[in-house]
This record gives structure tokens, sequence and C-alpha cells, in this order.
């Protein structure tokens, strides 16, 4: 994050006077560049240490030469071609190679040579009195242009330059951490008062401390007539006096200035009246206080902090976490951080907002400009946001902190430097907090929302009062019921706000997994899933795509909600994205796939997400992805793998889509551990019975085949009951096996105590086979998978290819297969988890010459071969460092030639491009077992209890698999050629019988 601080107007005023004049008329490129960037960012936008933010002399190499780029920000990726006072910023100048080009043509040639990681999303060219912005995303538009002379009045048009998405600044963050640490401890005080921990109790003791928050911070935002207001009233009372003291207080708060009691102290009449539902007359329970909280409350919280700098969208997420950490675990709360908190509304909404913004100000027609301006404005008003899942009401604090920021920089642009009297009304201000529905099952989340997004628009009005040069109304408080209390699975979304007035959906919706639920949270998600596949499968937080579905169906309103990767990967994929797509009409508009999400709470949580926008199937928006490695991809259609592809999902199978081996399991001991053995008990065993030897085996799973490591384990599937009776390892062993297994809640399990000498479920086989680990980390390009030989046995923790050759190892360990698992396969956190039922089973394998298929077979020895070389090494070392293993590296790359022109695929096809290739061959081959099924099942029909399918029947079974002729037509046919055999059969009888 860019520290920052935040310049009161009149300060930055003067900042910006100082910096025209003493740039006016000068600026050469060669000397004064980095003194004029360094003085505008640190002066003017804020940025504490600039030449930490700010690279110069960036180095590019370009063809043959190296090159250097002025100036570059990485943080908010802007490339800065600076140029000197005279140059014309319009007219080609010729290069070191010899061609003629404008400044800005330059800057495109630097860009063109950056990383993709690193391309510029602004290019600004500068000759010191004019500054151009051209925005990347817009190529053919004309640039913004920003005169030196005019920077009092357009300086905020520059904000792009420090703007990374998150619109609070470090320390911002600090204090607000400090609030919440701070806010946990009168919490904690405060709760050790109180005589019964009921729950009346908590709702209490919640209540509390948001009014005595909101006094914290309306004494030092001004909000009360005088600074500190609520510390000297309080102040004047004994700790035993202090409850009463705050019960008259809160009455006044809510109390009007005209019904209140005039001879009442005239320290309490000085308060205002606060009104919102905030001090509502009802009775809340308040304990006595001790020396300790009114120490905490008046000396740390009052004198020694100022709460007005505080973010309320980060505030209101560590002000929550003063709850009990078991109650928000199973609530399924996470609190989010801002950077995150963009990646949900930048794309659905804020960058097109800022976009149209930016348009508007290239008017050069200032009355059209003026006209425009208005009316974006109005737009701003009528934009409405729901979050159903709100929590403390970050997504709704932060969206509405953005939306007023950019209606102040509307507001700077109608003024212009002048008085309020440009606008028609007195309030200039338009966007309000009813704009803004939530609904949030926690009572106290609900008043920590209300409470952050009255903060939030304190501040915002604070913003506002610096541009317009006077006072602005704050209080009362405006009351409001759009953050409704409620189970958002349950209730109505439209009796929150109407669809018909909606435009956004947005949240962060609980992360609980389908098998953590309790009995309600069951009930309510498959009440909402319905009858689709696996209901009782899904994850919680996929019950709030499937309710903001129903509510966006045949609208223009677009949502964008958090999930866990669990929603993109696996077997959930096709039962929830067929529904979502074939009944809701809903398509993907963009998406992040999996990253860590974050949060700015005490206690993080670090879930492995993704981030869905979503919108109904009529609507026309751009398509975005944002993938793991940070890259913006924009693409034809997104599917439900989050990848650029079409709509087919595979579906979970249990055999494979094409003729090849089978896959299994590995073989389960269910032992209690008492058939593995390392390698020292193992030799501590044979020293006592050297006997012992021929009934063990090596015993290996995902993790020792990946890091070459070995346990052991007792193999007795060919013992006889004397060969364990004779050993007393053995006996023991086995009975302890059979005494767990009979112990079992499971019935399977207790009928397998009927044979303890055994593994639970046996799948080794007698040949070679392919071992493919269950669990693989994401980092690495090929899941490592080989072939062992039966002396070693497989766990369950990883599949087994019995019968696989040297083909179906290459196929499989290739870019083309790795490519399918990366998309269909499930996740461990962020780890592949490989299934044979998701992966193997609905793979499209190739259909390949007997050339094609001696070629693979040799690229995969290759490969087998290339991994002796370092036997030393672990395959999680060999493959986490492909590169450095160069003869490995050949080798699969050549495999992976083989196998792409075995599917007759371009060898420079990208790995979205295969999947999207695969999916439709898998769909292909699928159609082709549904017909084929279908036409069997018809055939059956047709053929009745006589097993035997006669000739004429099988000649119309080959024309219907030709397509000659539809299944129906084929019924059709055979049920007129048996009626014409019956009829020609009652014929012969009857001449026989004549």
């Amino acid at each position: 994050m860019i520290e920052r601080t935040e310049l009161n107007g009149s300060e930055q005023r003067k900042n910006i006077s100082r910096f025209i004049e003493e740039w006016r008329g000068k600026g050469y490129e060669k000397g004064e560049t980095q003194r004029y960037w360094i003085a505008l960012l640190r002066d003017i936008l804020g940025v504490k240490m600039p030449d930490r933010y700010i690279e110069f002399e960036r180095q590019v190499k370009s063809n043959n030469s190296t090159t250097f780029i002025d100036g570059y920000i990485r943080d908010t990726k802007v490339l800065i071609e600076q140029k000197n006072l005279d140059v014309d910023l319009d007219k080609k100048q010729k290069q070191s190679d010899g061609s003629f080009l404008t400044p800005y043509e330059q800057a495109l040639r630097y860009a063109a040579f950056l990383p993709y990681s690193e391309k510029p999303r602004w290019i600004i060219i500068c000759n010191f009195e004019e500054i151009r912005v051209h925005d990347t995303e817009h190529p053919n538009a004309r640039p913004e242009v920003i005169r030196l002379e005019e920077l009092d009045t357009d300086y905020y048009r520059l904000k792009f330059l420090v703007d990374t998405g998150s619109s609070i600044t470090q320390k911002e963050m600090e204090i607000s951490l400090k609030a919440g640490e701070m806010v946990g401890a009168i919490y904690e005080a405060l709760l050790d008062r109180y005589y019964d921990k009921s729950e009346e109790c908590f709702k209490s003791l919640n209540k509390l401390c948001v009014r005595l928050v909101f006094c914290l911070y309306a004494e030092d935002a001004g909000l009360f007539s005088r600074h500190g207001m609520f510390h000297d009233y309080l102040s004047q009372y004994e700790p035993k006096q202090m409850r009463d003291g705050l019960i008259k207080l809160f009455k006044i708060l809510n109390t009007k200035e005209e019904d209140r009691d005039r001879y009442e102290n005239e320290d309490l009449l000085e308060f205002p009246y606060v009104n919102g539902g905030l001090f509502a007359d009802e009775e809340i329970k308040i304990p006595q206080f001790t020396d300790e909280i009114a120490k905490i409350l008046l000396s740390k919280a009052s004198e020694g902090f100022d709460w007005s700098e505080i973010s309320p969208t980060i505030f209101g997420a560590v002000f929550e976490s003063t709850l009990n950490p078991e109650t928000r675990r199973k609530g399924g709360m996470h609190y989010t951080s801002v950077e995150n908190i963009h990646k949900v509304i930048d794309p659905l909404f804020l960058d097109d907002l800022k976009n149209e913004f930016s348009i508007i100000l290239n008017e050069k027609n200032a009355s059209h400009r003026t006209r425009k301006l208005k009316a974006f404005q109005e737009k701003l008003s009528t934009l409405k946001f729901l979050d159903p899942a709100c929590g403390s009401g970050n997504f709704l604090t932060e969206t509405y902190i953005c939306l007023r920021r950019l209606e102040n920089d509307v507001i700077r642009s109608l003024l212009k430097g002048q008085s309020l009297l440009g606008f028609e009304e007195n309030d200039p201000v338009k966007v309000k907090i009813n704009q803004f529905y939530g609904i949030e099952i926690n009572d106290f989340a609900v008043s920590v929302a209300q409470t952050a997004l009255w903060i939030a628009e304190s501040q915002m009005l604070k913003e506002t009062e610096d541009i317009i040069n006077r006072n602005l109304d704050f209080l009362p408080l405006k009351s409001y019921t759009n953050i409704q209390e409620g189970n958002a699975l349950r209730i109505d979304w439209e009796s929150v706000v109407k669809k018909e007035e909606l435009n956004y959906i947005i949240g962060n919706p609980p992360f609980i997994g389908a098998k953590i639920m309790n009995a309600v949270q069951k009930k309510d998600a498959t009440d909402v899933f319905g009858n689709i596949r696996i209901a009782n499968s899904l994850d919680y937080v996929l019950a709030w795509f499937f309710k903001a579905s129903d509510l966006i169906k045949g609208t223009s309103i677009r949502a964008a909600l958090v999930a866990t990767n669990s929603v993109s990967q696996g077997e959930y994929v096709a039962p929830v994205w067929n529904a979502l797509h074939e009944q809701k009409h809903i398509k993907i508009d963009f998406a992040y796939r999996t990253f860590i999400w974050d949060s700015e709470a005490t206690d993080k949580a670090h879930v492995h997400c993704v981030i869905i926008g979503f919108s109904d199937i009529n609507n026309q928006t751009s398509k975005k992805l944002f993938t793991e490695n940070g890259e913006e991809l924009v693409c034809e259609q997104i599917n439900g793998y989050l990848v650029d592809g079409p709509e087919i999902y595979a579906e979970k199978r249990s055999t494979p889509l094409d003729n090849v081996p089978e896959i299994d399991y590995g073989s389960m001991p269910n032992d209690g551990g008492n058939f593995i053995i390392s390698q020292k008990e193992k030799e501590e065993i044979l020293a006592k019975e050297p006997g012992l030897s021929k009934w063990i085996k090596k015993f290996i799973g995902a993790d020792e085949f990946i890091n070459r490591t070995t346990r052991y384990c007792f193999w007795l599937r060919d013992a006889k009951p004397t060969d364990v009776i004779k050993s007393a390892e053995l006996t023991k062993r086995v009975e302890a096996v059979r005494a767990l297994r009979l112990q079992s809640s499971a019935e399977p399990t207790r009928k397998k105590a009927k044979t303890p000498n055994l593994f639970f479920y046996d799948s080794h086989p007698d040949t070679d086979y392919l071992l493919i680990p269950s669990t693989s980390s994401e980092k690495r390009k090929y899941v490592p998978i080989g072939f062992e030989h039966p002396d070693t046995v497989t766990s369950n923790a990883s599949s087994i290819v019995p019968e696989a050759t040297l083909y179906h190892f290459g196929i499989l360990t290739s870019s083309v297969h790795m490519a399918w698992m990366r998309v269909v396969a499930g996740r461990l956190e962020s780890r592949y988890r490989y299934s044979g039922s998701v992966v193997y089973n609905t793979f499209p394998w190739p259909h390949v010459s007997e050339e094609q298929r001696i070629k693979i077979e040799k690229t995969a020895e290759k490969i087998l071969q290339a991994r002796d070389l370092y036997s030393e090494v672990s395959f999680a070392d060999m493959y986490g460092n492909l590169p450095l293993f160069n003869e490995l590296n050949e080798a699969h790359e050549a495999n992976d030639i083989a196998v792409l022109e075995a599917y007759g695929f371009d060898k420079d096809l990208s790995e979205a491009e295969i999947v999207s290739r695969l999916l439709q061959l898998y769909k292909q081959r699928t159609d082709e077992i549904d017909k084929r099924e279908a036409i069997e099942k018809a055939i059956s029909k047709l053929v009745g209890k006589n097993s035997v399918v006669p000739e004429w029947l099988d000649l119309l079974r080959k024309l219907c698999l030709d397509g000659v002729i539809s299944i129906e037509e084929m019924i059709e046919k055979g049920k007129a050629k048996k009626k014409k055999l019956a009829a020609e059969e009652r014929k012969a009888k009857k001449r026989k019988n004549n």
C-alpha cells in the first residue's frame, strides 16, 4: 500500500500555489524531471516517501538496444515520458534508430517491451507546463490534458497516480486497527461487570459499545459543539456514578432541542440532538463502571486517541471482531481487506463510472461538460446497492465512500474554484447512505454497519466542505432501516429493496463448508438449491449465488460475490453452473481465479477464494478474467471453471470416457496404524522375526511418492491363518485391527473385522501400475506421476491405473492432460486434488494412429530416462524447479508436442484454448455415449424378452449410429417391422393349420 498523508484543503491549496509558481516558465528534462514529479507526489498528492514509490530511469531492453523510461510507478502502472518545456508534444522527433516518433509513440514503444504484469494502464506525456494522460484501456480516446496554470482546480484529476484501488491511507489503517483494539478492551472490561451472561446481556453490551464509539468519534470529528465534550461531561462523574451519567446523556441525545427540559443541566443541554435510532428510547442494561473502565474510556480512548481519522470500512470489521471468536466462526463471518473489496466493486461498476467521468472531463464545450457533469451526479444519486450478507457493512461503506469521492470530484469540476452559488440547491451532495441496503443475521453487526455508514457520511461531508468552503449540517442523523436484521436465505430480498430500483448486488457471504453446516444452515441452503444434483454437498456460500440469480433474472441488475473456490472446481461445477446457466439464465461477466482472501480482523481468515461477477444472460458486458498470476484477460465467454471457454461441464463418471485402462483408488488400510511401519520399526521387527520379511512391502502415498521417501506395511493378502498365529508380532497387530473395526459406528467397517489380516480396501495389482498422487502443489507445471512395481503398495492417498502403458503415461503427464486437470480438478486450499471420477474418467483421449502412439511412447520413455539421471532428487524439487533440470524439461516439451499433434492441436495453442477444445471433445464424446445408450435402450424394448437382436434390427442400429436415421425413426421402423413379421407369422400358422 502507498503511504499517504491526507492533506487538508487549505494546506493542499497552498502547496499547489507554490508548485505552480515554482515551475511556471521553466523545466529541463535531464536535470529537473525527478524534482518535478517528487514534489507533485509529495506536496499535492500527499505521498510520504515518493522517491520509493516512483522509479526514474527505468531500464528497458528493446530489440538490440537499451533505453530508459523517464518515470515508472509500479503500484498504479503509470509510465511517464518527460520532455523539455519548449517541446511540442504533438511533433515527431528523431530517435536513435533513425525513426521519427511523437513522445506518445515513443512511450508506447517502451511499454511494448515491459513484462506483461508491468504493462502501463496510464501513459503520461509531460513538458512541465502540460500533462497529457492517455488511458491504454481507451487507446482511441483523446488524452486528458492538465495544464500547470489550472492545477489548483484540476489537481484531483491526477489522483489515479496514487489510486491503487484502496481509498484508505496507511495512517487510517493503523488508527482503525488501534481503535478496534481499544474497543476490545472496553468490551471485555464491561462484560466482566454484567451479573449474567445471557443473550439479553450481550445485546445490551453490543449496543452500549456502539453508542460509546459514536460519542468518542463525534467529539473528535467536530459533530458535538466542541472538542473533548464527551470526555469533559463524563469526567465529572466518579466511576460509580458514570452509569447514571450515560443514561442521562443517551436520553438527551435522543431528544430534540425543543422537547428537552429547559431546566436540565447546561452540560447536557449543550449536546446536539442525534436521533437516527442510535440512541432510541429502548432500555439497555448498563453495568456499574470501575476505575479501570473509567481509565480506559477517558484516558486512553478519549484523551489519548483521535477517532476522527479512522477508516469506517476497516473499523467496522475490527469493531465486530470484539465478538467472541467462537461466535464469529460459527456465523461464518470473514472480514475483508479494502484491497479485496475493490476486487469486487471495481470491475463491477467503479471502473466504468471513473471512465465515464474521465470522458466527460474531456468534453471541450464548457456548457455541454457542465450539463453532462450534472447528469452524471444525478446518475450517482440513483444507484442502489444490496449486500445480502453485509456483516459490519464494509462493502457498503467502502462503496459509499468511493461514490462520494467521485461525486466530490464532480462538485470540484462544476465549481472550478467558485462558490456554492453554482448549484441550484443549497446542499450540493446528492449521494446518500439511503442508497445502500444490507441483510445481516447478527444484530450487533447490523448496529456496527449502520454506525460505520454514519461515520463515513460524516467524513465525506468534511471533504465536501473543503471543496465548497462552507459548513454543511450532518446532525441529526437520518433514520433509515435499509440494513435489516434477518436470515438472508429465508427473507425475500425484495422486502429490503425492490428489484426495479436495484442496480448492484455485492458481498462476501459466509464461508461454511457443506460438512460443517448445522442443521438450520443445511435446511436453509438446500431449500434454496432445490432439486439440483448433490444439493446436500454444496457449500453454504453458493446459496447466495442462487438467491441473487433468482432476483436478477430478466433484469439489468449485476452482481459480484466472493465464494470459496469450490464453486469453480471439481464435481460441484457441473450441477451448479448448469443450473445457474440453464434455469436462472445467468452468465459470468468477470471473475478472479483462486487467491487467498485476507482480512483486517485480528482473527484473520485465510481462505482460498474466487470472485464472480454475473448478470442476466441478456445483459451485454465485456468479459474480464483475472488470473492467479495477476493477469487481466479479455475473454469471449467465461464458464463456471473460470476459463475462457464454452459452457460445457464435465460430469462425474464411474468409468472412463474412452477405451483406456480403468483408474482406482489406492489400497486403504483402515487399521489404526497397525499395518503401517517406518524404516526403523521394520529393522527392529526383522531383528526379532526375520521370517516376516516376505509379508512386508513398501507402502507409499502421494507425499512419499513426490518426496521419494518410503514407509512399509504388512501385506497379508496371501498369508494363511497359521502364518499369522506363528508370529507374535502379526498376531498382536491383526488382533488390534479386529478390535478397532469392531468398535466402529460404520457397519461396513464392522463387517471388515471378519478379515482383520486384510486391508479394508484392496486394489493392489499383481503387475506394474501407474501412480497418480491425489494432491499436488499448484505451483508445478506437471503433477509428478510414475510407474510402480507390485512390490510397492499404494495408499488411498493416490490413484492407480493398472495395465497402463508408456502411451498412457505420455498422455497423462502431458500439458494437455495437465490443462484439463487444472480446470476440472477440485482443490485442497489451492493444491490440485486429482480424482479418478472427475479428472481421469471425464478426460477425452485422442484417437491416434499407430505412428502417433509409438511417437508418444518414445517421448514418454525419454521423460523416465531424464528422471533417472537425478534419482537422488525428489520429484518435489525436480518439478518445483523444472527449468533447472534441462534434460527433463526438454523431454516434457517434446512429449507435449507429440500429444498436441495427436489431438491435431497447434503447438502454439494457449492453455485456455486447449481446454476449450477438450471441452468440445468431451461434449462430442458424451453425446455419442448418450446416443448409444439411448439406442440400446430402444433396441432392448423392441427385442423384448428375446435377448437375441435380429439381423434387421442390427441394421437399423447401424443406420442410427451413423446418423442416417434418428432414434425415433429407428423405433418407428422397428415397430412396423415387428408388426409385419407378426402378421406373416400369423398367416404362416393359419396356412399350417389349414
